[in-house]
């Protein structure tokens, strides 16, 4: 059997400390998933090698795609090449990215969003965010996932290069609020909890 040859490049996010590591290969075919330190990132055996590096501080898995971050005294041009090499043997030896069986297409997802919309307003908000905000911050390394609604306020999560990034204040307030203002005038303002 041939191995499939593993292609990586880095890209750089809006957030200065994290950076966006895709692949030619699903590294998560679910639910986006960050783990912010290694007792967290038990069922990802990648993620737990990656920890293992003393400068990084989380890893985020969607897609084709890792988004790392490091503290802000390291200069990503220090380790990059490093840490690419890494993610691009690990994978083309054929390790595996999580212990359980959640790249299976077929199967259940293991750990799905757990998205409880009562109303048609928080439908409504739900499909904005979908459509239009989750393609955009995808592209930037990270996710958005829609909390709850009350009271005309929206509560997100930012996840991955979106978490801890200097404009994401910005992007929740001018980006994401205003759209979500426009497209659904119960709207009042939108904010971003830890998770």
């Amino acid at each position: 059997m041939e191995k499939k040859i593993i292609e990586i490049y880095a890209e750089s996010t809006p957030n200065p400390n994290t950076m966006k590591f895709v692949t030619n290969v699903l590294v998560n075919a679910r639910s986006p998933i960050e783990f912010n330190d290694p007792s967290s990132s038990q069922e990802s055996p990648l993620a737990q090698k990656l920890f293992q590096f003393p400068f990084i501080k989380s890893v985020f898995l969607s897609g084709n795609y890792l988004t790392l971050s490091k503290p802000s005294e390291l200069d990503w041009y220090d380790v990059l090449s490093e840490v690419r090499d890494f993610i691009k043997n690990y994978l083309q030896e054929g390790n595996p990215v999580f212990s359980d069986d959640r790249n299976n297409l077929t199967g259940k997802d293991p750990s799905p969003l757990k998205i409880n919309l009562k109303s048609e307003v928080e439908i409504k908000i739900h499909n904005v965010l979908e459509e239009y905000i989750r393609p955009a911050v995808e592209q930037d390394g990270g996710a958005i996932e829609f909390l709850s609604f009350k009271e005309g306020v929206v509560k997100v999560a930012m996840k991955g290069a979106c978490s801890g990034c200097p404009s994401s204040t910005m992007t929740l307030k001018a980006g994401i609020e205003g759209l979500l203002k426009r497209m659904v005038p119960e709207v009042n303002t939108v904010v971003a909890e830890s998770r």
